[in-house]
């Protein structure tokens, strides 16, 4: 079942046209890997999604309810959490109160069952729970923006770029644990990521996007795997 569908989205930044007719959709329960070169227009794709930009034409769709024309709080407020390129931690605020932020629509009483959750998942978090975010790792404020992201309960998550800048052992570290959200939490994963190798390891299904448009899509494995797909659009 599509937990999310855009159906020939076009959208850009006012005049400028970037996604031109696309078609995507993300399974309840899985992992969508979204690759292509710089520009392709992937970051673009999420913030459509977001409600970041205007959708010029066509429809998003996120459990059945159209999202086209919803501002962005309430996008969220549906369960779609976006973790944004450059991961958008509050340098000046601890990793407590980053994760407290991530959790501000809430009003249930496990929010603190849950930092204590993602405290204990994430360890490195947990050392450092007082210590201000800016004063981290790159790789550390990376986790932090996913355990924010995971506070809020989403239902969908949304990943931008998120190994960008990471050394690639804490990419992998990463990657694995985004698998291992999807495997024993059931998070359901929109990832947009350059390493198309490591991002197609944990995906289910991956989509190439070239100026705008879908060029490529198919089950990760047989991606990955697809000498000639590899060779055009994903550089290993």
């Amino acid at each position: 079942m599509s937990l999310l569908e855009l159906r020939d989205v076009a959208g850009g930044y006012g005049p400028v046209r970037v996604l031109h007719d696309i078609d995507l959709s993300v399974e309840e329960g899985q992992v969508a890997v979204v690759l292509g070169a710089n520009g392709a227009g992937k970051t673009t794709t999420l913030r459509a999604i977001s409600g970041l930009l205007d959708v010029v034409s066509g429809d998003i769709r996120f459990a059945g309810t159209s999202l086209v024309g919803r501002p962005p709080e309430a996008i969220a407020r549906l369960g779609i959490a976006h973790v944004p390129q450059g991961r958008g931690t509050f340098a000046d605020l601890t990793v407590e109160d980053n994760l407290r932020i991530g959790a501000i629509n809430r009003r249930d009483r496990d929010v603190e069952r849950d930092l204590r959750h993602w405290l204990e998942v994430f360890p490195r978090l947990g050392e450092r729970r007082d210590q201000e975010a800016g004063s981290m790792s790159g790789g550390e404020q990376q986790m932090l923006a996913l355990a924010r992201a995971m506070m809020a309960r989403p239902k969908l998550l949304l990943l931008d770029e998120p190994s960008l800048g990471l050394a690639p052992l804490v990419t992998r570290e990463l990657f694995d644990r985004l698998a291992e959200l999807n495997r024993e939490e059931g998070l359901t994963i929109l990832v947009v990521e350059q390493n198309a190798n490591l991002a197609l390891e944990i995906g289910h299904w991956g989509y190439v996007l070239e100026t705008g448009r879908i060029a490529v899509q198919g089950p990760a494995a047989e991606l990955h795997d697809d000498d000639a797909v590899r060779k055009a659009y994903l550089g290993f």
